[in-house]
């Protein structure tokens, strides 16, 4: 294992990856790159998003609130990882861990309630097309994403203030490579069987329900889907719902493996890749699934370019 220096006394210890000397110069490049692709995909869907009327629909309202919770997401967590990867120190201080803690978890507990309304978005679309436009109204839709916001900033300020006050009687070595609820509760040197139980119903509500909701409402477009006999039908439906439920899939199949398994194996090195995929490398993905598997947003970004061409045109 390579040394840590921990010549600032007071600050978080994060381990992280520092027993994989190699394995970090690794994990530098690919969260580098991955940071990068992060912005630039994310700010390009809202972007496109804003500017194209075609796409001032709720698909991507809900969708430009996704992305701006995945940019700060990775925003919070890429910096500080990049930082202890490439150099001696492992640190990060008292306030940034605090700060990081409060804003992860916030963004975390966000996208996915933010995820189970883009699902009954879905819904209505497959489901209740002819109501869809009355239904889904702008309203209904500010109401929804401020419902996914109040969750996430309320379930932060119960979670990480009682996280934050548990005493840790001068431990300070995070095993892991972010200030995290699981890893800072590992710290505490009195009894955490109540805040155990607080943290696991914590992510029945958050992460179980949202998930039951979201599995209800593919259950109800299944059924919908099984009654179309058009292939173009089938086609559009499939385009529609497809990207939702790819990032769902790759999202909640990796959060769920840290926050539901036994506490016991959260240490391990598992644990930190699991956790390296859903804040790291899925947000990541999610622009390039919606780009890649929606023609909407392609042919978004085709009028945008060809405008802007005919705009450099005319001056000339």
């Amino acid at each position: 294992m390579t040394m840590i220096n921990e010549s600032l006394a007071g600050d978080f210890i994060l381990v992280g990856f520092s027993d994989h000397p190699q394995l970090e110069k690794i994990l530098f490049v690919v969260v580098l790159i991955s940071y990068l692709l992060t912005l630039v995909g994310n700010t390009a869907i809202i972007l496109i998003s804003y500017l194209d009327p075609m796409l001032h629909t709720p698909m991507y309202y809900f969708l430009t609130h996704l992305s701006f919770v995945d940019l700060c997401f990775t925003t919070i967590i890429a910096p500080q990882l990049l930082w202890n990867l490439r150099g001696p120190y492992k640190t990060i201080s008292p306030t940034g861990c605090a700060i990081q803690l409060y804003v992860s978890l916030a963004l975390g507990s966000t996208e996915c309630v933010l995820l189970a309304v883009m699902a009954f978005d879905r819904y209505a679309a497959v489901c209740r097309p002819l109501h869809y436009a009355t239904g889904m109204h702008s309203r209904l839709c500010q109401s929804l994403v401020g419902m996914a916001w109040l969750s996430g900033v309320g379930n932060t300020l119960i979670q990480g203030t009682i996280t934050l006050r548990l005493p840790r009687c001068g431990n300070r070595r995070i095993y892991h490579f972010i200030c995290e609820v699981p890893a800072m509760v590992k710290l505490a040197c009195v009894n955490i069987h109540a805040n155990e139980v607080q943290l696991f119903m914590a992510s029945l509500v958050l992460l179980l329900l949202p998930l039951t909701l979201i599995l209800i409402s593919y259950g109800c477009i299944a059924q919908a889907v099984m009654r179309i006999r058009s292939a173009q039908a089938w086609r559009k439906a499939l385009g529609t719902c497809g990207s939702h439920l790819l990032v769902v899939t790759l999202f909640y199949g990796t959060i769920t493996a840290v926050y539901i398994q036994p506490n016991s194996s959260y240490a391990h090195s598992q644990g930190k890749f699991i956790t390296l995929l859903y804040t790291i490398v899925t947000p990541t993905l999610n622009p390039l699934i919606y780009t890649l598997r929606n023609k909407d947003v392609k042919g978004a970004l085709r009028r945008l370019v060809q405008k802007d061409r005919a705009q450099q045109s005319e001056k000339l």
